[in-house]
């Protein structure tokens, strides 16, 4: 059975629809409990870091040169690293924040996304390692910024996760938008709101 990993970014008091649709927080929306085994990363009760100047010197350096206190540096990261080497499939749930992905999923990405660990200089171009995986994202935006809208361009969230996804070699990527989970806060109803996109996602692992 394949091994998914589930990376939330949703902030636990805002409630938005990206955890509410995601298989792992409930199995009926998805896969069924036995397809798989699903390991939870819930960001916004990991501690991480910013990238310092301490910490892009340790990932420079052999590892047989590692200082103890490098080491503790990269902790984090190679345990990171470790499980998306040991997942088949990825779940992201991410609300849009200021246009953007929220600040913890920014901080995960720098520390996952490290030369000769998710990806290779070794031929002179860019090669992503982490290959043979595929990744669904379930985003949540305020606004509609779907293809073809006028506030399109103002959708950074999609395009920058699939380029990154795509750098460390994940190119088999899928993405369900709840678009205008505003009006949510303007008396919308949750359930029927949320149907048409748990809907969208039961299809999605069922025919994956």
């Amino acid at each position: 059975m394949p091994t998914v990993l589930h990376v939330d970014s949703s902030p636990p008091l805002a409630k938005p629809p990206s955890p509410a649709i995601s298989p792992a927080n409930s199995p009926s929306n998805g896969r069924p409990p036995t397809h798989g085994n699903i390991i939870t990363r819930d960001l916004t009760t990991t501690t991480i870091s910013s990238v310092s100047a301490a910490w892009i010197a340790a990932v420079h350096t052999p590892a047989d040169a590692l200082t103890p206190a490098q080491k503790d540096l990269l902790s984090l990261s190679d345990t990171l690293i470790a499980k998306l080497f040991t997942a088949d499939e990825f779940v992201f749930g991410v609300p849009m924040h200021n246009f953007g992905v929220p600040s913890v999923l920014k901080l995960w990405i720098d520390q996952i996304a490290r030369a000769n660990k998710t990806f290779s200089y070794a031929t002179g171009s860019p090669v992503g390692l982490l290959t043979g995986k595929k990744a669904t994202l379930l985003i949540a935006t305020g606004g509609n910024y779907d293809a073809g809208t006028a506030k399109a361009s103002y959708n950074f969230v999609e395009p920058y996760l699939r380029t990154v996804l795509g750098f460390v070699g994940v190119t088999d990527v899928t993405a369900i938008v709840a678009g205008g989970t505003a009006a949510l806060n303007y008396g919308a109803d949750r359930p029927t709101f949320l149907k048409p996109h748990v809907e969208a996602v039961r299809a999605t692992f069922q025919a994956g």
